[in-house]
């Protein structure tokens, strides 16, 4: 059994993003440390919070933590062992930051990253 290196990241989904991304500066007391039309994120307390518009269509249904991890295949593997169900396959997202989604048996979806 592998461990996770914690929660660092979590994403929102909102419908109006300039007026999210004020609203998520005023609360972290911080600027974007990335902005594109697609993305707007955060760096604070060692966390990565980002806002992902239209979120809701891509199917996000909240907030969505994101699981670090040092190998995900290998998580992947162990959870849905264990009961999970893949969502979303684990796939690069730039960089070589991997991606990917479980859901635990009540339908919650649970993140997980790998850098590269």
């Amino acid at each position: 059994m592998s461990e996770t290196q914690g929660i660092k990241t979590v994403l929102h989904p909102v419908t109006d993003l300039a007026a999210a991304t004020k609203v998520y500066a005023a609360l972290l007391g911080t600027t974007p440390t990335a902005e594109a039309p697609y993305y707007v994120g955060f760096d604070a307390a060692g966390q990565h919070i980002g806002l992902v518009p239209n979120g809701a269509e891509q199917g996000m249904t909240g907030p969505v933590t994101y699981w670090h991890v040092p190998d995900i295949e290998a998580k992947i593997a162990e959870v849905t062992a264990a009961g999970a169900t893949l969502a979303e396959a684990a796939h690069d997202v730039g960089g070589g930051r991997l991606v990917a989604t479980v859901t635990d048996p009540d339908g919650n979806i649970l993140g997980l990253l790998q850098d590269s």
